[in-house]
């Protein structure tokens, strides 16, 4: 098993196979996730604002897993359960195909036989999902344990939905930790910042 970018999510029918642009592989994201981590993970100083390049260039699939090793220890079992699960899920919509009387049997083999050729564009999908998810858990994380009061990054697209993601996760703690996200312009720059209003743990 490894990291790649696969594509978007696929729509699967007896008629085809289409792609719904608007659900993106979550590989995508992975690379800012890690990046964000990797500004965050030293010590912190009261009342001493932090900066990381964020031009940096991008960490290939192997950075990326070497990095996420270091702070998801468990990510190898991660993949493993997803991978399996996932395969699980398939042979059930391999049946569920098999069993649909409102096909044809021709249009029923091309449902089973469109499956089968996006098997492995699937799996990939799932694992990719459940690594940024790991991957964000371990940046809220660090936002808890080290009582951030804020981050700022540029007003990318990316990175708004990886704090997005942080924020859902600080939201489901189990003492939750309230955020709020702001857009402001700065020298001419577009930024968007995560407050986190309240974090007492």
């Amino acid at each position: 098993m490894q990291l790649k970018y696969v594509g978007p999510k696929p729509i699967i029918s007896h008629k085809g196979i289409d792609f719904d642009k608007n659900k993106e592989d979550k590989f995508v994201y992975i690379n800012i996730a890690v990046q964000l981590i990797k500004a965050l993970d030293h010590d912190y100083f009261e009342d001493k604002a932090y900066t990381y390049n964020t031009d940096s260039a991008e960490l290939n699939e192997e950075e990326i897993f070497h990095h996420l090793k270091r702070y998801c220890p468990d990510i190898e079992s991660i993949m493993d359960k997803k991978n399996h699960d996932i395969e699980e899920e398939t042979n059930e919509y391999l049946k569920r195909a098999d069993a649909n009387k409102v096909l044809n049997d021709e249009n029923r083999q091309t449902l089973k036989s469109n499956i089968e050729i996006m098997h492995d564009y699937i799996v990939q999908r799932s694992i990719n999902k459940s690594v940024y998810y790991a991957s964000i858990e371990a940046l809220a994380n660090l936002v808890k344990e080290d009582h951030l009061d804020y981050i700022i990054t540029p007003m990318y697209n990316k990175f708004a939905h990886v704090l997005h993601s942080v924020q859902g996760v600080l939201a489901k703690q189990k003492t939750p930790i309230d955020t709020d996200m702001e857009v402001y312009k700065e020298d001419g720059q577009l930024l968007v910042k995560l407050n986190v209003t309240s974090n007492l743990q």
